[in-house]
């Protein structure tokens, strides 16, 4: 179709790489791919297409770096790459895009400065870098701007004075929000310091030579001292512990947990294997015990050399809003080492082990009684809950099974296991590649990649039915999505409840019995297969506190059929 002036996809499920025989389309003015699954590179070939107003291909998963060819769509006014995966610099053959007027490479991982040849582009009027990791000074980048009018350079690595244009002067504090040493014209900003005198002015270029030399002897005084001091320190925690009291270790620690990485290693032996409590699908779970008598749990990642730094930067944003989650059933992310030799993460140790290890030990199981498991049902519900809705942005966990979830010895629920969670952004689609457990994951994950919180709603739903019948329900629930559709008296909806509970503990009675059947209506009112079906982790807390307080009742004989929401297993 080589006449045709708009090409729009938008929206779709499409799959696969952007092809790059688009590049033979020359008359094309619009192309819109934008909110579709696409993979791959930005062919460079679009770059011939002379007459090109306007690209649009945000919302996909593309990924490698913005192709200079680019720079040779002279008409484009409208380029859009927002919200993918799109990393490196900032090619400077953008600023030969004379006509552009909207620029918007928000959401990706672009990395290096922003080029200061972008100045040259005098007819743009908005742009939006945020949320990338762009570093370095702006101060003298858009000086010659005169038409931008919309910036938003928010969520990066800037620094220096902002530049003192009607943009940055109109504007309010989230666009600059979020980065690490911005100074100027906005209010909210700390003002940037002026030199009174041309020989302050004349003593720049000294200062450029001292101040790091100060600076790197300051830091040597700073590591020789900071290693004796936390010498003594553990020493005297060593002591102290000797005497009977319990200094935490943690209070002297920083975010990254630099300060006991040799302590861990030695803790280990170097992660000798007769340490190693569990394995997972991103590394294996240590046993630590300190010096100091601290035990830890440590999840040793699996080694990924080749890693790229804006991937690994990426991980460590999503440790950062992790550790911003404070919740009784949450366990606890006291901090994280990445380095070339070892990345590992570190956690509060938790006596029982796995829910899926209790429901494994026959010995442990008898004491694993009815009230216990309701408790813990209660514990992930009100976790996920705090996740999805009291979270800012919302966390979905993505792998909720009962191997990730963890019991104290009080068989308190603690979600554990972060290392696929999704933090939700805001303005965006959230597709993802596949992330977490067969038999837990939720059904429309075979034909769709997008994370929303109703993916841990159908794992939540199967975790409770584990607890209540004792061992996975992949053939329960497999039962029961064949007898809907099945008119015979005898199909496995007309079972009795108590066939179904888990048999190595006595039948629940009174109350506890009308617990155990509500729990197991809302488990099955989770597992419903289409997701606007399924309650919401917020509506199914509240429907546990609810019953908790009041007197729940139920017959013996109460038969599943009885406890099935009406939009569950019906396709």
């Amino acid at each position: 179709m080589t006449r045709l002036h708009i090409l729009d996809l938008s929206s779709n499920s499409l799959v696969g790489e952007i092809p790059k025989d688009l590049g033979k389309l020359k008359s094309l003015l619009e192309l819109s791919l934008y909110d579709n699954h696409l993979v791959g590179n930005i062919p460079q070939e679009l770059g011939t297409l002379s007459d090109l107003s306007s690209i649009n291909v945000a919302g996909n998963n593309l990924s490698g770096s913005i192709p200079k060819q680019l720079g040779e769509c002279s008409k484009l006014q409208f380029f859009n790459l927002s919200r993918n995966g799109l990393g490196r610099s900032i090619p400077v053959e953008i600023s030969n895009l004379q006509s552009l007027q909207i620029l918007d490479l928000s959401r990706n991982l672009l990395t290096g400065e922003i080029p200061r040849q972008l100045g040259l582009l005098h007819k743009l009027e908005t742009l939006n870098l945020s949320h990338n990791q762009l570093s370095g000074s702006i101060e003298s980048t858009f000086d010659d701007m005169a038409s931008l009018t919309s910036i938003d350079i928010s969520y990066n690595e800037l620094e220096g004075a902002l530049p003192n244009i009607p943009a940055f002067r109109n504007a309010t504090i989230e666009v600059v929000r979020g980065n690490k040493g911005l100074c100027g014209v906005i209010a909210g900003l700390n003002p940037c310091a002026t030199t009174r005198s041309k020989g302050k002015n004349n003593n720049k270029k000294l200062l450029l030579i001292l101040v790091p030399t100060l600076a790197c002897l300051l830091s040597l005084l700073l590591v020789v001292g900071g290693s004796s001091i936390v010498r003594r320190r553990v020493r005297k925690t060593e002591a102290s512990s000797k005497d009977g009291t319990n200094e935490n270790p943690w209070a002297i620690l920083s975010f990254d947990g630099g300060m006991v990485y040799e302590s861990i290693i030695e803790a280990t032996e170097e992660f000798d294997p007769k340490y190693c409590i569990g394995v997972g699908g991103h590394g294996s779970v240590y046993k630590a015990q300190l010096q100091t008598g601290e035990i830890l749990a440590v999840k040793k990642l699996k080694e990924a050399v080749d890693v790229e730094i804006a991937n690994r930067k990426a991980f460590e944003r999503e440790i950062h809003a992790l550790t911003e989650t404070r919740h009784r059933n949450i366990v606890k992310l006291y901090g994280f080492c990445l380095s070339s030799r070892h990345s590992f993460l570190v956690y509060e140790f938790l006596e029982c082990g796995s829910l899926k290890d209790v429901l494994n030990n026959e010995e442990r199981i008898t004491t694993f009684d009815w009230k216990k498991r309701l408790n813990v049902v209660k514990g992930v519900a009100y976790a996920l809950c705090y996740m999805h809705h009291e979270c800012s942005p919302p966390i979905i966990h993505r792998d909720i099974s009962s191997k990730n979830v963890l019991l104290d010895a009080e068989y308190e629920a603690h979600v554990s296991d972060f290392g696929t969670a999704k933090v939700l952004q805001p303005y965006s689609s959230n597709w993802t590649s596949f992330a977490g457990t067969f038999g837990y994951a939720a059904p429309e994950l075979a034909y769709t990649m997008e994370v929303n919180h109703k993916c841990d709603v159908y794992s939540f739903g199967v975790v409770t039915l584990e607890i209540i019948v004792g061992r996975h329900p992949g053939d329960l629930i497999s039962s029961l999505a064949s007898s809907s559709s099945s008119s015979s008296c005898h199909s496995t909806a007309s079972w009795p409840l108590k066939e179904v509970l888990d048999q190595r503990i006595p039948y629940p009675e009174g109350d506890v019995l009308g617990e155990v059947a509500f729990v197991t209506k809302m488990a099955f009112s989770c597992l419903s297969p289409k997701p606007e079906h399924r309650p919401s982790m917020q509506q199914v807390s509240q429907a546990i506190s609810a019953h908790n307080s009041i007197v729940l009742s139920a017959s013996e004989d109460i038969k599943l059929e009885e406890l099935l929401d009406p939009t569950c297993f019906t396709y």
